[in-house]
């Protein structure tokens, strides 16, 4: 937890995760928008100047239980969608029971990726808590729908040079119909055997999946790796669950015999060494208050994610509960060059909630070194927003820190982005 910077009495409660399933929100805390980066020697931090908690009062949760540094007693980390939205809803309560002077602060639910799940649904729980002052949500590049992000990600990669006329050709006559495609849980063999040459492009010939234009830390891999007896398998992401090939993928990965010590899941061609080391050594843990009994601190849980059970496949409901309270501000932004929760399956989820337009779908500024720059484009809906954030991938504040801090302020301060 980090106060606001100035006025914490008054300034807003931000709740912020990680998504995953199963990835801590040190990340987002460390890389992301805390008061302090981590450089990439593991020891020095550096002051953030474009912190988020410049104007709010920001908690960062790990969860569920087994992430990071957080742990259960009976070690049992099997868990689901359902019972991570109570948990996290039970861990914010506990929060302010601790701390009652944010409790009557105006509240805001913010998350990233699966986060894209994991917020709406403990809105849910929260909304219908009167002592809780939720304002509003906001979602960066979020799993909002399984079906419209698989089936965007192939128009992404296509019109974004990845796939080339003949594959698209394909693709086109074996997985669509009357013009509508299906290339999420499409059952034609053909459309199969050429979605696993698309799948192969993005998600395994070496480009990062986080942000197509970045270069692919430590190189370009292969499935798995050794580093020292660790055995580094990389998280499946959360497209194309339903095609045979990953399916299968994924029930061997369950099947691995866990020796717990010696799995390590680090998110393809990112590198978490820096903040692994960090909050690893003994000064910081020491300085953290972290229990003797927490674990090593990983950027993502093998055991969590392995186990976790995916409840969900869309968020429409959550959204228009939400909007049908018509007292809550929600903004869905993305980095628009990732291709985990890419812009295109997250505009079409927020136009397929058919709320009404109210500013049409134009570019929106901030201000660097005195000139305005283009930060992406907005569309306006009653109580909706959407918004891209120009050449950012999955993580929007590392890749554009003022322009997301820019469009985090407008959106806090209920002004017009």
């Amino acid at each position: 937890f980090v106060e606001a910077q100035s006025s914490p009495q008054s300034s807003p409660l931000v709740l912020w995760l990680n998504g995953g399933p199963g990835c801590s929100s040190m990340e987002g805390f460390l890389k992301e928008h805390g008061p302090f980066l981590i450089q990439p020697d593991g020891v020095t931090l550096k002051y953030n100047d474009y912190a988020w908690n410049k104007i709010a009062n920001v908690l960062y949760l790990e969860s569920p239980a087994g992430v990071g540094f957080s742990y259960s007693e009976d070690k049992k980390y099997a868990t689901n969608d359902t019972e991570v939205a109570h948990n996290n809803y039970l861990a914010l309560k506990e929060f302010l029971r601790l701390f009652p002077e944010y409790s009557k602060n105006d509240l805001f639910l913010t998350g990233e990726s699966y986060g894209g799940v994991y917020i709406p649904t403990l809105a849910e729980w929260v909304m219908q808590d009167p002592s809780l002052n939720l304002k509003g949500i906001a979602v960066g590049n979020g799993l909002s729908s399984y079906e419209i992000n698989d089936n965007s990600l192939v128009y992404f990669a296509y019109y974004h040079g990845l796939l080339g006329t003949e594959l698209w050709r394909d693709l086109q006559a074996f997985c669509c119909s009357q013009g509508t495609c299906n290339f999420h849980d499409n059952s034609n063999l053909n459309c199969t055997l050429k979605m696993e040459e698309m799948i192969q492009i993005v998600e395994e010939s070496g480009l990062n999946i986080y942000n197509l234009y970045a270069p692919c830390d430590g190189g370009v891999p292969g499935s798995m790796r050794y580093e020292g007896d660790y055995l580094i398998t990389h998280d499946l992401g959360n497209s194309f669950i339903r095609m045979p090939m990953r399916f299968s993928w994924r029930q061997n990965l369950f099947r691995m015999p866990v020796a717990r010590k010696k799995v390590r899941m680090d998110p393809p061609c990112t590198n978490s060494t820096a903040p692994r080391v960090y909050l690893n050594s003994p000064e910081v843990r020491k300085a953290l208050h972290i229990s003797p009994d927490a674990p090593e601190w990983q950027v993502c849980s093998f055991e969590v994610n392995r186990s976790y059970k995916r409840l969900y496949m869309q968020m429409n409901d959550q959204y228009l509960k939400l909007l049908g309270a018509t007292k809550y501000r929600i903004l869905v932004y993305n980095g628009d060059v990732d291709m985990a929760c890419n812009f295109l399956g997250d505009e079409w989820f927020v136009d397929s909630l058919c709320q009404k337009v109210q500013v049409a779908r134009r570019p929106w500024l901030y201000s660097e070194g005195g000139e305005n720059q283009i930060g992406g484009f907005v569309k306006e809906f009653t109580n909706i927003a959407f918004l891209t954030v120009k050449g950012a991938g999955h993580m929007v504040p590392t890749d554009r820190p003022l322009a997301a801090f820019t469009m985090f302020s407008r959106f806090i301060k209920n002004e017009p982005y």
